[in-house]
């Protein structure tokens, strides 16, 4: 009897084989990237494995294979077994190859080319772990974690831990960690690790031997003996995986990830743990293994990660900027305090980046300030280009030119005025362009009367105005802007300032339907005029005088 693993699908014959049981089953390596981990799954087999296996009986003899499984379900197995290259970890494979001289993998001909996203992974995870260099050479540390049967992460935790004379106890967590089920479910990694410890059955014996064997291929020289926490050793395999607590069992991960363990858990009081297994989204995972680890602990042994920045932030509720102190390490922040701000360029385009954020209608806009944008891209649709983009899209693009000047001396958003706005947003309107706003897109009309009366640039039908139909009396060609390229859109008004008709063509309206609006309007306003040929009336404001 043999008891075969996937060798027997090779070409390797053996005498004597007649029969074949197959389980239908395999075991192949996947990687884990909530764990950075590749472990053995058990899955179907593929068709072409079967097979295989169906050929080890008989192969000099007859011979039998049993399945067991029901045949029609062989048509249901994958056809062949995906190439491991394209699922896998691949920060082994860009290791051996540093090694081998290959810093740049995707120049190699592979017969399934490794994707992208996870060589460069690989690579950026083997720079964080000391293995690569910038120009990805392999160094002297990567030739430590390159002689361990590990991957990279749990090699680096063996060879750091083995410095203090820890090496046999980090040897056991990678056992713990690559082996499924060893030392039980629990979420703390030290009570797993004393159930292993602890555990006589013949695959922890194994597990413990194999460990022992990792630990006397480390050749580390003991810089200081020390008794390092489960935790510490931990965050030598996964310092982006050290966190904090925010409350009821939620941490934040030093890569910015949010996840969270059983409140039940006596981790979940703890200030700081070191996470080996998570799963779940990036904002909200589940924690399913983790260590104790302190902050002391955390700075002591990640001194060269730790950060002291003064940074300025946007603050959208106040609308202003503040300015803080604040030690971390990546996402998580051991303190910050609050410090004085002076503006500057920098704070500025913090600022700037801040309000258009927020929504530019946020800004102090003038009733003047609108028209005057308005004005502008009225004449940018109604003639060319040339006239700068005032939507909201260019002017954030455009920031650095208007807004960003605007703030070199201002913190808050109460500190800039609507002038201030005005000012900034008129720079951008080249000199040349100014006095043809003015002639072209005017703010008023004069009427015939003399009244200015203010052109709505944001009607939806086109620049409006609104405007008593006596004051239009004796004007016989339609008021336009854009250099009469564009009609005004007239709303013209009762006495009581009521909406009676709106036109782009008033010569035609005084030909036309002025008669019917006439009729009725000079019952209810009798003592306004109501000429027949208004084209040739004279406007006014006022009522008829009494007695006429």
């Amino acid at each position: 009897m043999v008891l075969a693993t996937s060798i027997a699908e090779t070409s390797l014959t053996i005498e004597g084989v007649r029969i074949v049981v197959d389980s239908g089953l395999a075991r192949v390596p996947r990687y884990e990237p909530d764990m950075a981990l590749t472990r053995l799954e058990t899955v179907r087999a593929s068709r072409a494995a079967v097979d295989q296996r169906r050929g080890r009986a008989g192969r000099i003899e007859p011979g039998i294979c049993y399945r067991l499984w029901d045949e029609p379900q062989t048509a249901s197995l994958p056809a062949y077994t995906a190439p491991e290259i394209l699922s896998a970890d691949l920060s082994s494979l860009v290791l051996d190859l540093a090694q081998w001289g290959v810093s740049d993998p995707s120049g190699l001909a592979f017969l399934d080319p490794p994707p992208g996203p996870a060589l460069k992974e690989a690579r950026s995870l083997l720079s964080e772990l000391g293995a690569l260099d910038a120009a990805g050479r392999i160094t002297e540390e990567g030739q430590s974690l390159r002689a361990l049967a590990l991957p990279p992460r749990l090699a680096r935790m063996i060879v750091d831990s083995a410095r203090f004379g820890m090496g046999e106890e980090a040897a056991e967590i990678a056992a713990v960690l690559t082996e499924r089920g060893l030392g039980g479910d629990s979420v703390d990694l030290d009570v797993r690790l004393d159930q292993f410890r602890r555990d006589r059955s013949q695959r922890a014996s194994s597990a413990r031997s194999m460990a022992a064997r990792w630990a006397s291929q480390v050749k580390a020289a003991v810089s200081e003996q020390k008794d390092l926490s489960t935790g510490v050793m931990l965050a030598f395999a996964f310092p982006d995986r050290v966190a904090k607590n925010r409350g009821n069992g939620s941490f934040v991960l030093a890569n910015g990830r949010g996840a969270a363990v059983e409140q039940t858990a006596a981790l979940a009081r703890l200030p700081y743990i070191a996470v080996a297994e998570l799963t779940g989204t990036a904002a909200s995972g589940r924690i399913l293994l983790a260590a104790p680890i302190t902050q002391d602990e955390i700075e002591q042994r990640f001194a060269d990660q730790v950060e002291n920045v003064e940074e300025v932030t946007f603050d959208r509720g106040a609308m202003a900027l503040r300015a803080r102190r604040r030690r971390s390490l990546h996402a998580i922040t051991f303190s910050e305090a609050p410090m004085s701000l002076k503006p500057s360029g920098e704070t500025a385009r913090v600022f700037a980046d801040g309000l258009i954020a927020a929504g530019l209608d946020r800004l102090p806009w003038s009733k003047q300030a609108k028209q005057w944008r308005d004005r502008v891209m009225f004449l940018r649709k109604a003639e060319d280009d040339s006239w700068p983009d005032l939507s909201d899209a260019a002017l954030a693009a455009r920031a650095d030119d208007w807004l960003v000047p605007a703030l070199y001396d201002k913190t808050a958003l109460k500190d800039l005025s609507a002038g201030d706005l005005s000012d900034a947003l008129m720079a951008l309107l080249p000199w040349e362009l100014r006095a043809r706003l003015d002639r072209e897109a005017p703010t008023h009309f004069e009427a015939p009367t003399g009244t200015q009366l203010a052109i709505d640039y944001e009607a939806e039908q086109g620049p409006t105005i609104a405007v008593r139909l006596q004051e239009l009396f004796g004007l016989n060609t339609h008021p336009s802007i854009a250099r009469g390229a564009v009609p005004l859109v007239l709303e013209l008004l009762s006495p009581a300032q009521r909406p009676v008709q709106v036109t782009r063509d008033l010569p035609g309206f005084w030909r036309g339907s002025y008669a019917a609006v006439r009729s009725d309007l000079r019952g209810r306003y009798p003592r306004h005029p109501w000429p027949e040929d208004p084209a040739s009336a004279m406007p006014t404001r006022r009522v008829k005088p009494r007695g006429t």
